[in-house]
């Protein structure tokens, strides 16, 4: 009974986080493509050239982009809502909480500050193909990561994982959580970005991954975590509308890499780092067909493993429709869905 007032608070959150979404998007829109803010298709790729990446997407040139700063907009808008609603005792608790609330949104903000400015450099062409440079970049996600993990380490104690499958309860890796915490900010940084480029299909799996750690929050009575979520959760399905092919906005890098980063962020606060990876296997796949790809391109001359990677665009390549290969993918993503919870109910 006493999660009840908190059923309605989640879900009074994420319907007006849709409303405001509805209502402000189509001008949002508007002010993208007055101010040319769109999507670049470029030829020229990290190694070599992207040919078939370039014939394949050329016609999404120019759709517009950086909707990052709306849904980080409206998302802040809501945390300050919050606030004001408390003060008028309309509800218990406002999302800007210390044991529970405190580390997403700072993540949110602070991996936004970054890709902002990388993606407006992206957008008008500062730049040949890195814009912002990669040491940079990868400098400020180790600074990141490594803030992160000495919070998590020495302000929280967190220096195991717990499991809690079969013989398995914890994996005590005392000093050695800090380099793992580092290691997983740093390789999967760019995985939702790099599953991107499909109508609907980078939103739909955020929307699946961000449901299931609203349920997870919620059943550990992290209410305002939960809240936070369903606020993603409804911002996402508000996007989704405006993303059906052909889309009207897109993605991009900053709110791709803030959305991930979030979520490792909460698997640490849940205990449920194995779920988190059992739920994202699609973006780690991903992400791995562009290191084998750059691999074989690097060690054996320009050869490739895929005609395209990531993998997604190397279905498209061999002549999947992108609905063929985006619906394919939320199916083998629900079957990790079940599996997730399933995993998730076990060890409790």
């Amino acid at each position: 009974m006493m999660s009840s007032p908190y059923i309605v608070q989640i879900f009074s959150f994420g319907i007006a986080t849709f409303i405001i979404w509805m209502i402000v998007i189509p001008y949002f829109i508007n002010f993208l493509i007055e101010f040319k803010l769109g999507k670049q298709i470029r030829e020229e790729a990290t190694l070599w050239k992207a040919v078939e990446f370039l014939k394949l997407h050329k016609n999404k040139t120019w759709t517009p982009t950086m909707w990052w700063a709306i849904i980080l907009a409206i998302t802040f808008f809501m945390v300050i809502l919050s606030i004001f609603l408390q003060e008028f005792w309309l509800i218990n608790n406002n999302l800007l909480n210390q044991k529970e609330t405190y580390l997403s949104i700072f993540t949110l903000a602070t991996v936004w500050f970054l890709w902002m400015i990388d993606d407006y450099m992206n957008i008008k062409w500062i730049g040949r193909t890195k814009w912002l440079s990669a040491r940079f970049k990868m400098f400020w996600l180790i600074i990141f990561a490594l803030l992160g993990s000495l919070w998590f380490y020495f302000k929280l104690d967190w220096w195991n994982i717990w499991l809690n499958l079969w013989l398995i309860h914890w994996i005590k890796l005392w000093i050695w959580f800090i380099p793992l915490f580092i290691f997983v900010i740093i390789s999967w940084a760019n995985s939702v970005n790099i599953t991107d480029w499909l109508d609907w299909l980078a939103g739909w799996l955020l929307l699946f991954a961000y449901s299931v750690y609203a349920y997870i929050t919620y059943d550990q009575w992290m209410f305002l975590l939960s809240t936070l979520c369903i606020t993603i959760v409804w911002a996402l399905i508000a996007f989704l509308w405006f993303n059906v092919k052909p889309a009207k906005f897109y993605m991009w890098d900053v709110w791709s890499l803030a959305l991930w980063a979030n979520l490792w962020i909460m698997a640490m606060l849940t205990n449920t780092i194995f779920i988190l990876f059992v739920v994202w296997a699609i973006f780690i796949f991903e992400t791995l067909s562009v290191i084998i790809q750059l691999t074989s391109k690097k060690l054996r001359n320009g050869k490739k493993i895929f005609k395209i990677a990531p993998f997604h665009h190397h279905l498209e390549a061999i002549w999947w429709s992108e609905e063929n290969v985006v619906f394919r993918l939320w199916l083998i993503w629900f079957i990790f869905w079940v599996f997730g919870i399933m995993f998730y109910m076990l060890q409790k």
